[in-house]
C-alpha cells in the first residue's frame, strides 16, 4: 500500500477539505527547502529510505543532523551549491486535507520558475528570514503572488532561534511588511513566526514562542477555503485535439481540459472563431462515457453536429462569451535577461501563446513599470530588465477569445516567445 493509502486508512473519520496547492517563496536562503522538509518529516510523509539517504547527504557534507532542506533540493546542481533552482513539487496528506507544495526558487534570476509555481497555486508561504527583515525579493514575490491571483498569503517569520524568540523582532517584521502590503488589498494575509530548523510552530507548537496565540503553519494551511470558482464561472475548453481513430471508425471528438464551467451531455455550446451553434452528444474520458466534466477535466467532446472545430478553437458557453479581441492591454513580469529597449519596441516580434491558440503579436507601448519597492507606476518607463513588472499594450495578428485574469487565470493569461529563439519571454495576464 502507498503511504497516502496508508494515512488515508488510518486516519479517523473528518471533514475532508480537498486540496491545497501552495508555494513557498520568498529570498534567497530564507528557509524555504528546510520548512518543507520539516512538513514532510513532522507529518510522516517520507519513507525510511528517503531518509536514509539524506542522513548519508547530509553526512557527507559534514553536518551531524538531518539537513531537511535535501528533501526537495533534488537537483545535483542544487545540492552541491546548497539553493534551490527548479521548482520542485512535493506531496503530504494530513486527515484533514491532501497538499501540493511548489518549493520556489529564491535567487532574483529564477524568478521565472516562481512565476510558474504561482499561476496555479491556491495559497503562498512567503518566508522572511527574522535576522533581514523584508528585502526586494520578498517584496517582488510578495506582489507577483497577489499578481498571479493568489489569495491567501501566509508570511511566515523563519529563524526566529537566531533571533532569541524575540517577540518585538516579529511584530517589526510584521509592521513592515504591512507598510508595504497595505496597498495590495490581499484578501486573506496572516503572520506566524516559526523555526523551520528545530520545528517551532510548523506542525507542533513548541515551547518557545508561547506569547504566540495563533494556529501553526500546518493548522492555518488546513483552514484555507479553496472552493473551485473555477466551476462557477462561464464554461471554456480550448480545443487541443481533433480525434481521429482512423478508417472505418465513425467518430469525431475534439480533446482538451475544461478551464472553467460545468459540462453536460445536451448542453449548448458555441464554437469560436466560426460562431456556429451545437450541442454536446457525449464526454468521453479513458474510452468511457461520462455524465459531467468540470474545471481541470481532461475529457474528449462529442458534438451533435459536424461542424469546423480546430486546435487552438474554443468551445464556449453561447450567452456568455470571452472577448474577442485583437489588440490587448496586459501586466507582464519581463522573465528574459536580455532588456526590453522602449525605443525598439515598435520593431519587436513576438509570438503570443494563449491556451491552445498561438498568434504573432507586438508591442505596442509600454504603458508603466511598477516600482517594487513602493509599488509606485512609472510611466514611459525606457525598457524592461529582467524580473520587471509592467503595463503593456499588444496587437495581435488573430482575434484571441479571452477574459480578464481577474475573472478567469486560465483564460486571461498568455506567455510571450521570442519567434526566433524560442524563448519565453514574458508571462502576462489580460486586464479587463
Amino acid at each position: 500500500m502507498t503511504l497516502l493509502g496508508e494515512i488515508e486508512r488510518a486516519a479517523p473519520a473528518v471533514e475532508d477539505l480537498g486540496v491545497l496547492r501552495f508555494i513557498t517563496a520568498g529570498s534567497v536562503d530564507d528557509g524555504k527547502s528546510t520548512l518543507i522538509g520539516r512538513l514532510l518529516h513532522d507529518t510522516r510523509a517520507i519513507f525510511e529510505d528517503q531518509l536514509a539517504a539524506v542522513a548519508r547527504a547530509s553526512s557527507k557534507r559534514g553536518q551531524d543532523d538531518l539537513d531537511l532542506s535535501l528533501l526537495t533540493d533534488g537537483l545535483e546542481a542544487e545540492r552541491e551549491q546548497g539553493i534551490t533552482i527548479d521548482v520542485a513539487y512535493r506531496y503530504f496528506a494530513t486527515p484533514r486535507r491532501k497538499f501540493i507544495i511548489a518549493d520556489t526558487p529564491g535567487h532574483e534570476q529564477y524568478t521565472r520558475n516562481m512565476v510558474t509555481g504561482a499561476s496555479t497555486a491556491d495559497a503562498t508561504v512567503i518566508l522572511i528570514d527574522a535576522r533581514k527583515g523584508v528585502l526586494p525579493q520578498t517584496r517582488r514575490h510578495a506582489y507577483i503572488a497577489h499578481l498571479l491571483g493568489v489569495r491567501h498569503i501566509i508570511v511566515a517569520v523563519n529563524k526566529m532561534d537566531l533571533v532569541g524568540f524575540d517577540e518585538t523582532v516579529f511584530d517589526r517584521i510584521r509592521k513592515d511588511f504591512l507598510a508595504f502590503a497595505s496597498a495590495l488589498a490581499i484578501a486573506d494575509l496572516r503572520f506566524i513566526p516559526i523555526s523551520a530548523l528545530r520545528g517551532d510552530l510548523i506542525v507542533d507548537r513548541g515551547k518557545s514562542m508561547s506569547w504566540y496565540r495563533g494556529p501553526t503553519l500546518l493548522a492555518a494551511l488546513e483552514e484555507i477555503d479553496v472552493a473551485d470558482e473555477a466551476d462557477a464561472l462561464p464554461f471554456r475548453f480550448p480545443v487541443q485535439l481533433v480525434v481521429r481513430p482512423g478508417a472505418g471508425k465513425d467518430f469525431r471528438g475534439y480533446a482538451g481540459r475544461v478551464e472553467s464551467g460545468t459540462l453536460f451531455p445536451g448542453t449548448e455550446l458555441v464554437a469560436l472563431p466560426s460562431g456556429q451553434r451545437t450541442v454536446v452528444r457525449d464526454i468521453v474520458s479513458l474510452d468511457r462515457s461520462m455524465p459531467v466534466a468540470v474545471a481541470g477535466d481532461s475529457v474528449t467532446v462529442v458534438l451533435a453536429d459536424d461542424i469546423d472545430v480546430s486546435r487552438g478553437d474554443m468551445l464556449a458557453d453561447p450567452t456568455h462569451r470571452p472577448h474577442s479581441l485583437r489588440s490587448i492591454r496586459a501586466r507582464i513580469c519581463w522573465l528574459s535577461s536580455n532588456l526590453l529597449d522602449a525605443r525598439t519596441v515598435s520593431t519587436a516580434r513576438f509570438l503570443l501563446k494563449h491556451t491552445t491558440r498561438s498568434v504573432k503579436a507586438k508591442l505596442l507601448h509600454l504603458n508603466y513599470r511598477v516600482d517594487i519597492n513602493t509599488l509606485e507606476q512609472q510611466a514611459a518607463p525606457t525598457g524592461l530588465a529582467m524580473n520587471d513588472i509592467a503595463n503593456v499594450s499588444l496587437s495581435l495578428a488573430q482575434p484571441l477569445f479571452v477574459d480578464s485574469y481577474e475573472l478567469n487565470r486560465a483564460t486571461g493569461s498568455f506567455i510571450l516567445i521570442d519567434e526566433a529563439t524560442n524563448q519565453t519571454l514574458a508571462a502576462g495576464m489580460i486586464d479587463g
